[in-house]
């Protein structure tokens, strides 16, 4: 299946790196289609305002509900077709490895990229009450960005690199951090080394040159889950 993916946002030149590196190759052979739409092309008056402020008060303001209905249902017009729509919030579930796996198996995605307070809570409940859609809040990280933008960049990458086709190599995606297991439980990817074999006074660890490969697994390994202790 090919896979789709629509952006919406305030800031569209956000995402000119789609067109580098593996994404950029990824779309040029047609594997994944990316569509970016400006938010302020849905909002009226003279200014494309998209934002106002928060009932109850407080300070910021809050993205207006109704130029984003109208962005949404533009770009999921057809209520045949199955959206995952995207929203980035601090408040949602965390990102990681298996959530972008998930993600790998929808065939249409759209991420609204929320700034200042955030969208109006009103679009998520509506989208949520829709038979064709499945929302998903998703934050990546306990921290606080300007927008959605960079976190949408941040999956993009992450689901678009699982696509077969997207890397040259797809045995890479085998043994790398968050795919490595030990006993049942996810581990990152042991330390990894090229040439030369001294490089400053230090060296590669002699049994990688040794051409044990049963011994080379199982050091790998060890580093690995001596890696993975060392973060939590």
């Amino acid at each position: 299946m090919k896979h789709k993916f629509d952006i919406i946002t305030i800031f569209p030149d956000y995402f000119s790196p789609l067109d580098l590196s593996l994404i950029g190759k990824a779309r040029a052979a047609d594997l994944v289609e990316i569509s970016i739409h400006d938010l302020r092309d849905q909002a009226d008056g003279v200014h494309k305002s998209v934002d106002d402020t928060p009932y109850g008060g407080g300070a910021g303001m809050v993205m207006s509900p109704e130029p984003w209905g109208k962005a949404i249902d533009m770009v999921a017009h057809d209520d045949s077709v199955t959206y995952d729509l995207i929203v980035l919030t601090p408040a949602g579930k965390k990102f990681d490895q298996e959530l972008a796996s998930q993600l790998l198996h929808s065939e249409n995605l759209i991420f609204a990229c929320g700034r200042y307070e955030g969208i109006d809570h009103r679009v998520t409940e509506h989208y949520q009450s829709r038979s064709n859609f499945r929302v998903h809040e998703i934050s990546i990280g306990d921290y606080v960005l300007n927008g959605g933008e960079v976190a949408t960049l941040v999956i993009l990458e992450a689901v678009i690199r699982l696509i077969p086709g997207v890397l040259g190599n797809p045995e890479s995606l085998a043994e790398e951090s968050h795919t490595l297991e030990s006993d049942g439980e996810k581990i990152v990817e042991y330390p990894n080394y090229t040439k030369p074999a001294s490089w400053r006074g230090l060296e590669v660890p002699e049994i990688l040159l040794s051409g044990n490969h049963a011994a080379i697994k199982a050091f790998r390994t060890e580093q690995a889950i001596k890696r993975s202790q060392k973060r939590e």
